[in-house]
């Protein structure tokens, strides 16, 4: 089964994105901090990250180079409020592979986690 990790400080949004993704057949886990997603990747094995961009205390930008300088090798969807795209175009050089706005669509979100996990890293 593959896992995902939802790292959003809206509460409300990781339960609905954790429910409808388990009901689809994945194991899903939250953090609602960036800060708090490298000592989540310790514990568990993930196989993809949907990262909000915009949270209190360490963002997306700064996780996507924490991942980076710590050459953790990890498929992330960059799944924000704040969509534009500069946004989309820097989370890309920074490692992302896909970009999606809020508020999501769960097919279209549901096409793209598929998609972005049958890639090879």
């Amino acid at each position: 089964m593959e896992s995902i990790l939802i790292v959003d400080d809206d509460i409300n949004l990781c339960h609905v994105l954790k429910d409808e993704l388990e009901e689809v057949g994945y194991e899903v886990g939250f953090v609602n901090s960036g800060i708090d997603v490298l000592q989540a990747l310790k514990k568990r094995h993930v196989d993809l990250l949907l990262l909000d961009l915009k949270m209190p205390g360490k963002n997306g930008f700064e996780v996507l180079k924490d991942l980076s300088d710590n050459s953790i090798k990890i498929k992330v969807i960059v799944l924000t409020a704040y969509a534009d795209v500069k946004s989309a175009i820097d989370s890309a050089k920074l490692g992302a592979s896909d970009f999606i706005s809020k508020p999501y669509d769960f097919d279209e979100l549901l096409i793209t986690i598929r998609k972005v996990l049958q890639k090879d890293t």
